[in-house]
């Protein structure tokens, strides 16, 4: 089984004109992550690309030589020159690793801590890497815990609560004003960019028309057509003030554009009903007194920030309570890791003690067919048959026990003990023992314990094996069970 392991860059180590050089298109990351896993010792693989980050989260076959390979490939790839991307790229190996995705998917790694694209993010980069085949169970199992994660950390905690640009805290204070926002209208004034995403967060917070006017009617059409608004006519500015509910303001105007005397109208045309403005410009588009009139809430650029800048330390609160998720599930998720290189083991060891069973097992069946027998011999022939599976499972380890010497005799007899449960003392302890090394002579003598009935058991197997066609009622009959359950008895 293999290792897991990160090998990319981020906003934490690189700056965008970095980040750029190394960056993959959308329909470029299917052929990248199948070129990728052809690489030597690189079993699985998915490629990550956003504005703030590239990583390839992999599982190779020696965690930090796949991941060498991987940040070589990634290389080529683009014809970067390690001295070109500096220290930007990292790799992590195993535990590392392991925590990195999972905070990752958490976005406690994230350049605004909380946000919510980078989940559907890696879901859609995990979902690529499947389409082409390059993941397998160890990768497979790390995003579904990922995710599981991230669902916990957004579940348990405020990390995701409040806005966290400008642009989207419209929508909070907006919330705060009128509480259900469904049937409000807004009324976008100018077309700046970030008026245009205010009104976007808007219309997805369920708000029912948004109009847009500017001096520019071309470039109220070109905004509304972009945010599924209407355009208007600047000169009815007064009249659609009066008819919005929300007011997002970015003209670029020297002077105010909202004032006292416009909105003394248009409150008086509302009858005083609640209204919002978000006052996005710089110089500022309303004049402040006006926040000082009826029903008129009033936010500039400043508050609009002071909100931003208490949602995100509330976040950082939050994220230290998510670290801590992050970490009991990574310390889970390594456990499940540890179980996993032993599975091929555990399951040879199944298949063997199957296979004997079966074949003793059918033996009996065959020999029990060719003639009726008393319920007494069927007692002893399966009796027998225990005896018989128990005997020949346990020969090679016993064997094996038996021409150990030193300290390998000590830890074997250790871990068998471990393995089996044993409680009872099969010798007298190592301090009872004149002369003998601390542990080695219990060891020692626990060790001829457990082999003394080697040398009778490997002789009956040898007769049973010489033996086979021979009825095995015909041995039960001869005493041969009694006899195996006296000797492991006194043993």
């Amino acid at each position: 089984m293999g290792e897991l392991f990160v090998v990319g860059m981020s906003w934490r180590t690189a700056p965008v004109a970095i980040r750029e050089k190394l960056a993959f298109r959308e329909e470029e990351v299917p052929g990248v992550v199948s070129h990728l896993v052809a690489q030597p010792g690189v079993q699985e693989a998915l490629l990550i690309s956003t504005c703030n980050r590239v990583e390839v989260y992999g599982v190779g076959d020696a965690a930090e030589p796949s991941a060498r390979a991987t940040r070589a490939f990634l290389m080529a790839q683009r014809s970067l020159p390690p001295s070109e991307l500096g220290n930007a790229l990292y790799q992590h190996h195993g535990p590392q690793a392991v925590r990195h995705v999972f905070r990752v998917a958490s976005a406690l790694d994230s350049l605004v801590v909380g946000e919510a694209q980078i989940l559907g993010q890696l879901k859609s980069a995990y979902g690529v890497a499947g389409q082409v085949g390059a993941t397998g169970p160890t990768l497979a199992r790390c995003l579904e815990r990922a995710f599981g994660v991230a669902k916990r950390v957004r579940s348990e905690t405020s990390i995701a609560r409040g806005a966290a640009n400008v642009s989207s805290v419209a929508v909070e204070l907006a919330t705060r004003v009128f509480g259900d926002l469904s049937g409000k209208s807004v009324l976008v004034v100018g077309a700046g960019k970030m008026s245009t995403l205010a009104a976007r967060h808007l219309r997805s917070a369920g708000t029912e028309r948004i109009v847009v006017t500017n001096r520019s009617p071309q470039r109220a059409e070109e905004l509304a057509a972009k945010i599924d608004g209407v355009a208007a006519p600047w000169e009815d500015l007064t009249a659609q003030l009066a008819a919005a509910d929300v007011v997002i303001s970015s003209t670029g105007a020297r002077e105010p554009v909202l004032t006292v005397p416009i909105f003394k109208k248009v409150t008086k045309a509302r009858r005083w009903k609640p209204m919002m403005i978000v006052d996005i410009a710089v110089p500022r588009d309303a004049d402040p007194a006006i926040g000082e009139l009826d029903g008129v809430y009033l936010f500039d650029i400043d508050d609009l920030d002071k909100v931003v800048q208490a949602n995100l330390a509330e976040r950082a609160k939050a994220a230290e309570h998510g670290a801590r998720i992050v970490e009991h599930e990574a310390v889970q998720f390594e456990g499940w890791l540890r179980g996993q290189e032993v599975v091929p083991t555990i399951r040879a060891l199944r298949d063997q003690c199957s296979h004997v069973a079966e074949a003793e097992t059918q033996k009996l069946l065959e020999a029990m067919s060719r003639r009726a027998y008393s319920p007494e011999e069927r007692a002893q022939a399966m009796h027998h048959l225990t005896q018989l599976i128990v005997r020949k499972i346990l020969h090679l380890p016993t064997t094996v026990l038996r021409s150990s010497e030193g300290e390998t005799l000590q830890h074997r007899v250790e871990a068998v003990t471990a393995m089996f449960g044993l409680t009872v003392p099969l010798a007298a302890p190592a301090a009872d023992l004149p002369g003998a090394a601390p542990g080695a002579q219990g060891a020692a003598d626990s060790a001829r314990a457990l082999a003394s009935l080697d040398d009778e058991l490997e002789a009956e197997v040898a007769a049973d094996l010489a033996a086979e066609e021979r009825s095995p009622l015909a041995r039960v009959a001869s005493g041969g069970a009694a006899r195996n359950e006296r000797r492991f008895r006194e043993a």
